[in-house]
């Protein structure tokens, strides 16, 4: 009986385990790189291309940390000036224009989606802020608010020895400090309220704010009925939704690692049917939710995704990637996926030459064999061509 029941056991582990066995051997998809893709002005460089996106004319949309960052400090704030800038090429890779050059809200680059009406957004995490242009690159809505300053901790110096140590008993100024009054930013190091309010109730840890204002966001993405989702990822931890015009739903998720929390949501994506899928980066996971943010399963098979797409078309795939970190190149391959998590095939690795990933941040998938990606330490985009036939399931 002891021997049945021992089998029995191992028989359940075995079966519920088949799936990710099955996937221990990941087929190769090969594929091309086109060489020297981008072809810009004599005077302009790329620099960090953290954003790549294209519309339906097969244009492409280049979001990058490129320009002169500028800190100045007065008192006990910094302000800072911005080094985001969006190009747009044609599909062959030519320079058309720049889009958007000297805004308000362009600060430290993130990620540029192109919506079904060509509609072009981008998310700029320095800024707090989501900015959406026409296909004429006019500035139809904006969404979240760039803060006035970044307040800088005064410590409390002893007096008997300056620039030196704090007082016993006094805290270190805080690393990189907090946003300023009126950022709308929440989040983890909100200031305390003022003497004689009553306490607020505690938040989830890292939820921030439920409304407009993002603290650090990373991407945005749209459902068939317009309804508008950002992953609100570095300072806060959710998913927050709008309606086509911009107004707040609702959010969901807070800092953590069980069903429905989030450690750096960095990229979203939305299916046909209006499933929500959430690279949540610091878990190393793939979360799926649907429309309303309620929890419905999660990946753990394709490592960090840095990045993530699905392609549109009948049959839809999700792409991600399982990006290299900006001080290593110890991975960088990126998986073609069903909708339900299992793997098609993966391509790639880390690396500086061409068909080698430098930390891919974007990927556009418009088409599912022809990939653009973006990416952050080589300073480059590649077009990639996936060959058909050379991946089974």
């Amino acid at each position: 009986m002891k021997r049945s029941l021992q089998l029995v056991a191992v028989a359940a582990v075995l079966l519920m385990s088949s799936p990710l066995l099955a996937q221990l051997t990941v087929p190769e998809i090969p594929y091309d790189s086109a060489a020297n893709l981008l072809t810009m002005p004599a005077d302009i460089y790329l620099g960090e291309a953290v954003g790549v996106a294209t519309n339906s004319k097969g244009n492409l949309f280049v979001y990058t940390r490129t320009g002169h960052p500028t800190v100045v400090e007065g008192t006990n704030r910094a302000f800072r000036f911005g080094s985001s800038r969006l190009f747009e090429f044609d599909p062959n890779g030519k320079f058309v224009r720049e889009l958007g050059q000297g805004v308000y809200g362009f600060l430290f680059a993130h990620t540029v989606r192109v919506d079904p009406q060509d509609n072009i957004w981008v998310v700029d995490e320095g800024s707090n802020m989501v900015i959406k242009f026409n296909p004429q690159g006019q500035i139809v809505m904006t969404m979240g608010r760039k803060p006035e300053a970044i307040r800088i901790p005064t410590p409390v110096i002893n007096a008997a020895n300056p620039g030196g140590a704090p007082l016993p008993g006094t805290a270190p100024p805080a690393a990189g400090g907090g946003r300023g009054e009126g950022a709308g930013g929440g989040g983890r190091g909100a200031g305390a309220p003022a003497a004689g309010a009553p306490a607020a109730p505690p938040a989830p840890i890292g939820a921030g704010v439920l409304g407009d204002n993002f603290n650090r966001p990373t991407d945005v993405a749209w459902d068939a009925a317009g309804n508008i989702f950002v992953s609100d990822g570095y300072g806060n931890s959710r998913v927050a939704k709008f309606d086509r015009n911009g107004a707040f739903i609702k959010s969901w998720g807070s800092y953590g690692t069980g069903p429905g929390q989030f450690s750096t949501l960095h990229s979203i994506a939305v299916d046909a049917k209006g499933m929500v899928y959430v690279g949540d980066r610091g878990n190393r996971r793939i979360q799926v939710f649907d429309n309303d943010g309620n929890f419905k399963t999660q990946f753990l098979n394709v490592g960090a995704p840095w990045a993530i797409c699905i392609t549109p078309g009948a049959h839809q795939y999700l792409y991600s990637s399982n990006s290299n970190g900006t001080a290593d190149f110890e991975n960088g391959e990126i998986y073609k996926m069903e909708l339900d998590g299992r793997i098609v095939g993966k391509f790639g690795k880390g690396g500086k030459l061409l068909k080698e990933f430098g930390s891919v941040h974007e990927i556009d998938c418009r088409n599912e064999n022809e990939l653009y990606v973006g990416e952050i330490t080589n300073w480059r985009v590649q077009k990639l061509a996936l060959r058909q036939g050379g991946a089974t399931k």
